[in-house]
């Protein structure tokens, strides 16, 4: 094996070690990424995210959101979606695309909903608007539903396609695309 697929093998087996450890560490960079979706509008619409689980064997990463959210809408009509990682310690950038799949009801959900519910996050998936709804100033801390049994959790899946990677380097930068098992190398 020659020395750039050597260090595209090392290169790869680090991003998957790096997102899975973003999922227990919460002061990696890459715990909130940046995921971007297709509006109905034919726009785009991006917004932080927190990464919740990873598999790289299924090249799968998992984020929570309320089912009622306007990405949940954009990831139903439009799949595809990109998701930006930037770390400044590792200086390294990811730009993920990825066919996403909505969950909302089943045992996945159910189980981490579970473990959900016994934490601070829980109220964020009883609120009784939905994410972006307009509040009356008098009603800014009534949006919680107090049954915790009725929630609005759901799990987006975004199964890994393409992972375009750039490394900021002091003497160099260095960029490679990941696609189809296969590393392309490329000018950053």
């Amino acid at each position: 094996m020659d020395t750039l697929l050597e260090a595209a093998e090392d290169i790869r087996e680090q991003i998957w070690k790096e997102l899975v450890r973003a999922t227990h560490d919460r002061h990696h960079a890459w715990r909130t990424p940046v995921l971007a979706s297709t509006t109905h509008e034919a726009g785009v619409n991006a917004r932080t995210v927190v990464l919740r689980r990873v598999q790289p064997s299924q090249r799968l990463l998992e984020i929570y959101t309320d089912q009622r959210s306007a990405k949940v809408g954009e990831l139903l009509a439009h799949p595809r979606a990109c998701l930006v990682f930037w770390s400044q310690r590792l200086h390294w950038q990811l730009r993920v695309q990825a066919d996403c799949a909505i969950q909302t009801d089943g045992a996945e959900v159910t189980s981490r909903w579970q473990t959900v519910r016994q934490t601070k996050s829980a109220g964020d998936y009883m609120t009784r608007l939905a994410p972006g709804s307009a509040v009356a100033e008098a009603d800014v801390d009534d949006g919680v539903t107090k049954n915790s049994d009725e929630h609005h959790f759901a799990i987006v899946q975004a199964r890994v396609i393409e992972i375009d990677w750039l490394e900021l380097g002091r003497s160099q930068h260095r960029r490679a695309r990941w696609v189809d098992d296969a590393w392309q190398w490329l000018t950053p």
